[in-house]
Order: structure tokens, then C-alpha cells, then sequence
């Protein structure tokens, strides 16, 4: 995969990246997970998981991570994987976020899998154990699932610890969920810090079932922001496993000889406004075939008709279950 520049951040990205949401701890809400981990979900079994995805991802050109603080022992396995391959600091682009606390205690049907917390204290305790973990600072550092109503946005000792980190080198930025994303969005793009905007980055979901934010999103495209693309795949509904695949999607499988979750990926990754859309494979067989997606160079018409509104999108997202 070729690199593309991130934006105007400084930084170069490959059109596919890795998110490690669903490998990191032992429970994730997309669909099929826990007969992905059947073999067994201690730490160290999902360790050499991980270590299996990501050798996969780096012989398929993947140059760009993501994890998370709440994503169980993500940034652990990263950062070892990073020293035990002797991965090059400028070899890989590293993303982080902070913002949510991992309380399911190893556990898949955990009362509470994390915690959202915005506060300054959050972030001056996370920072330290992200950069402790990876072994490295991330590339980007980002608010996780920014929302008008968690009130991060409008909080001064938060954003000024942000800015911060920033004048220190630190892109920062922000990912966002649930059906305002787009106003989140052009909140932090109003946020400057002498004159200078804030944000440099962006994580925010898009797929062909959910693409509000498009507009948004190319808003901050045209401002330098680097662009991420988060749950392309619908959290599994718009692979092989969903329940009932759409039918334009089907036909269009059909039409490309492709695989519902390639084609899927291959949508985002054509948007304009898009910079790197994440893979959340759980295997290696699923990274194949998400790989798929780079070289599918031309979509059929008719995927637009997909869409579902966004309050309809997030509510059926928030009963998917955690296995």
C-alpha cells in the first residue's frame, strides 16, 4: 500500500489500518465475536492473537494502529509487538485514546465493559499508562467518543492540558459515536488555541448504513485534519455474518466477485474526505480478506440506498450484544 499524507499533521498513513478493539480483551459487540476466540480468551491467548494480526497487517502494508486505553490489554500487546518485531518509531503511524476505563475484569458478560469519564483527572492518569504501554508516545492522542453531551468540549482545564500536549509535539484530536457526530465535529472544529486549531485528527464512524458525517467529515478534510474511518463494516452487519444482508450489497458482491466486508471497506476508502479506514479484524483470515478492499477500484451504483437514519443506525448499534 502506498503511504498518503495524514492531512497537514506531518504524518503519512496507509489507505488500511488495524483497530485493536476486538482483539485486546475477550468480549466486543461484533457480531460472530466469540466464535472467533473459541480456541481461548486468557491474556495470553489473545496476546498471540494479536501478535498474528498484526504480523499479518505489517506483511500486508498496514503502516497505521489504533487502540485505546478501554480496549483491555490493546496497548500492552501493541507495544510489546512493536519491540519484540523492532518496529522503527517512523515505520508505523501509533494512535491512542483516552476517555473510557476497561472494568469488565477479563470477563465477556461483564455487568459494565468500561467506563466514559472525560475529566482532567482521566486524562492526566491515561496519558502516562498509554505512553507506558506502547513503550513510545502515540502519534495521535484523541478524545474517545467525543459528544456534545459528555461536555469534554466545553471543559477549559481539559482543553488547555490538551493544547498542552500539543505545543509539545502531540497530535491531538478526538473520535466521536452516536448520531450527533457531525455536531460534535464542527464544535472542535471552532476550537483554537492562539489562533491555531486545537484538533489535528478525527475517528469517526462511517458505512454505508451510517454516512451522516460525511459532510462534516469533508469539512475537516479541507482544514488539514487528518480523517480516520471507524466501523466500516457496521460491527459485522455488513459482512457475511450479519442477519440479512442487504440486498444492493449482495447484488454488488455478486457483480465484483467480492466479499460483502471488502466491497464494505472498499465504500469508505473511496470517499474523498477519507485519509485511512480501519480494519477491525479479529483473525487473520478476516485481515485477507478486509485487505481485499484496497484493490477494488470500482463500486457498482445503487450503495447509497443502504443508508438508514442515524437516531434508527446507533439504537440497533447500542443492542447488539457482547460476546
Amino acid at each position: 500500500m502506498q503511504l498518503r499524507d495524514f492531512g497537514r499533521t506531518g504524518l503519512r498513513v496507509t489507505p488500511l489500518g488495524l483497530g485493536l478493539a476486538a482483539l485486546g480483551r475477550p468480549g466486543y459487540l461484533n457480531l460472530g465475536h466469540g466464535q472467533d476466540f473459541q480456541a481461548g480468551r486468557t491474556p495470553d491467548d489473545l496476546r498471540a492473537r494479536t501478535f498474528e494480526v498484526l504480523d499479518a497487517a505489517w506483511a500486508g502494508g498496514i503502516r497505521f494502529l489504533d487502540a485505546a486505553r478501554s480496549y483491555g490489554q490493546a496497548e500492552v500487546f501493541l507495544g510489546a509487538w512493536l519491540r519484540e518485531r523492532r518496529v522503527p518509531a517512523q515505520a508505523a503511524v501509533l494512535e491512542s485514546k483516552w476517555g473510557y476505563t476497561y472494568t469488565a475484569g477479563w470477563q465477556v458478560q461483564a455487568e459494565q465493559h468500561e467506563v466514559k469519564q472525560h475529566s482532567l483527572a482521566t486524562l492526566e492518569r491515561q496519558w502516562p499508562e498509554t505512553e507506558q504501554a506502547l513503550g513510545r508516545l502515540p502519534d495521535a492522542y484523541l478524545i474517545h467518543s467525543a459528544t456534545l453531551e459528555s461536555g469534554v468540549l466545553q471543559d477549559r482545564l481539559v482543553l488547555e492540558r490538551l493544547a498542552r500536549l500539543r505545543a509539545g509535539g502531540l497530535r491531538v484530536g478526538l473520535s466521536l459515536s452516536g448520531p450527533g457526530q457531525a455536531e460534535t465535529l464542527r464544535r472542535a472544529l471552532e476550537l483554537r488555541v492562539e489562533g491555531e486549531p486545537l484538533f489535528q485528527v478525527v475517528q469517526a464512524t462511517w458505512n454505508l448504513l451510517e454516512p451522516s458525517a460525511g459532510a462534516a467529515l469533508s469539512e475537516a478534510h479541507e482544514a488539514g485534519w487528518g480523517v480516520v474511518i471507524k466501523e466500516a463494516l457496521a460491527n459485522g452487519r455488513l459482512t457475511a455474518r450479519g442477519p440479512q444482508l442487504p440486498a444492493a450489497l449482495a447484488e454488488a458482491c455478486r457483480e465484483l466477485d467480492s466479499t460483502p466486508d471488502a466491497l464494505a471497506l472498499a465504500a469508505a476508502l473511496q470517499q474523498p474526505f477519507v485519509h485511512t479506514v480501519l480494519s477491525g479484524a479479529a483473525s487473520v483470515e478476516q485481515l485477507a480478506s478486509n485487505l481485499r478492499a484496497v484493490g477494488l477500484a470500482r463500486l457498482p451504483g445503487g450503495l447509497e440506498t443502504l443508508a438508514e437514519p442515524p437516531a434508527h443506525y446507533w439504537q440497533t448499534r447500542a443492542g447488539l450484544p457482547w460476546t
